[in-house]
């Protein structure tokens, strides 16, 4: 899903026919992907022509999410304000501890949605007994615990291991259209 946005496609005409004339003009046109799922090459329609002859081209394809991060980053007291609090985009911050069974429920779910939406949001993790700071100061008392921020600023507080469906939900809301 993260995905689905970013690519590039160049149609390159690297050579024209006109009239019994070989030409190499430098073409490079750059065209924006619809943003929809089953995109593939064959969904695009050829942006030359030249009347009297005929154009050769190629299609490139170039994912422009190169610095999206698709993993759960681990944040700390002393990293909590870049990462989270400077972000430009939503981040989904999920509270955790090690011995915590719920919290190994949800561990999965979360990097599946630091995959999907990669590009979009940031996920995060706290572990609170080695970050007992940050935890403390936004008042998380039971974990799982999952803050989502835009802005810098708290938006939504979802509290124990709820479905992936939930999360995406409450994400959704947070994208910018």
């Amino acid at each position: 899903m993260a995905l689905e946005s970013c690519f590039q496609v160049s149609t390159i005409a690297s050579s024209i026919t006109l009239k019994n004339k070989h030409l190499h003009p430098p073409f490079n046109q750059k065209l924006k992907l619809p943003s929809k799922r089953g995109i593939t090459i064959s969904n695009l329609s050829n942006p030359l022509s030249v009347k009297g002859g005929s154009v050769k081209t190629r299609f490139q394809v170039a994912c422009q999410a190169k610095s999206a991060v698709d993993e759960v980053l681990v944040v700390t007291d002393e990293n909590w304000n870049q990462v989270v609090v400077g972000s430009e985009s939503p981040v989904l911050v999920e509270f955790w501890a090690p011995w915590c069974g719920p919290c190994k429920m949800i561990a999965p779910v979360i990097e599946e949605i630091a995959k999907e939406f990669a590009g979009k949001i940031a996920c995060c993790k706290v572990n609170t007994d080695d970050c007992p700071n940050v935890a403390t100061n936004l008042g998380i008392r039971s974990i799982p615990t999952v803050l989502i921020f835009k802005n810098g600023e708290r938006k939504e507080c979802i509290v124990g291991a709820v479905p992936k469906s939930t999360l995406c939900t409450t994400l959704e809301k947070y994208f910018d259209a």
